[in-house]
């Protein structure tokens, strides 16, 4: 069951969202149609909650579907995040991100090469991740999220920074 994507500039997308209290059946009831909602996207690695309009901790980062991934990023497969903390950033970079939620664009963003974070699954258990590379800028972004940021807020300049995304031959809109 895929959810509905809130898309730019609805003011929803600027809610900090609360921290998850109870670990239940309604959880992952919640967390498995984030899932299905993030793989029915082409192309997408992360989904948080926010952006399907339940402003709790949850974000879920798989990178693996990627293909080849670059060189120096981790992966540990499908991740989900509650309550997640990031402890630890090492190294800043640029790189070019886009998002369900603004679906007509891409921008440069600094994000931390390498992360220590830490989180709960969707069954309470904590858990301690050392994330580098894309796998680290994944996880950034969907944090980013919880926290009401999207990335157009982390661009140095609007106007040197800021892709229209390329829609290719037979790709509708809504279908990047």
């Amino acid at each position: 069951m895929s959810l509905e994507i809130i898309t730019y500039p609805d003011e929803r997308l600027k809610q900090v969202s609360a921290p998850v209290e109870h670990f239940d059946g309604e959880l992952r009831d919640f967390i498995a149609a984030l899932e299905d909602t993030m793989r029915a996207g082409p192309g997408g690695v992360g989904i948080a909650a926010p952006q399907v309009g339940h402003f709790f901790r949850i974000a879920i980062v798989d990178v693996s579907a990627m293909g080849k991934l670059p060189k120096k990023s981790t992966n540990h497969g499908r991740i989900v995040l509650i309550n997640p903390e990031i402890t630890e950033w090492q190294g800043m970079v640029m790189g070019r991100e886009g998002c369900m939620s603004v679906p007509d664009f891409t921008g440069n963003v600094i994000r931390a090469e390498k992360i220590v974070l830490t989180a709960f699954d969707e069954q309470g258990q904590s858990h301690e991740y050392h994330c580098e590379g894309f796998e680290a800028r994944a996880v950034q972004h969907e944090v980013d999220h919880l926290d009401g940021m999207l990335f157009l807020d982390r661009l140095v300049s609007r106007r040197t920074d800021l892709f229209r995304r390329k829609v290719y031959e037979g790709q509708g809109k809504g279908k990047r």
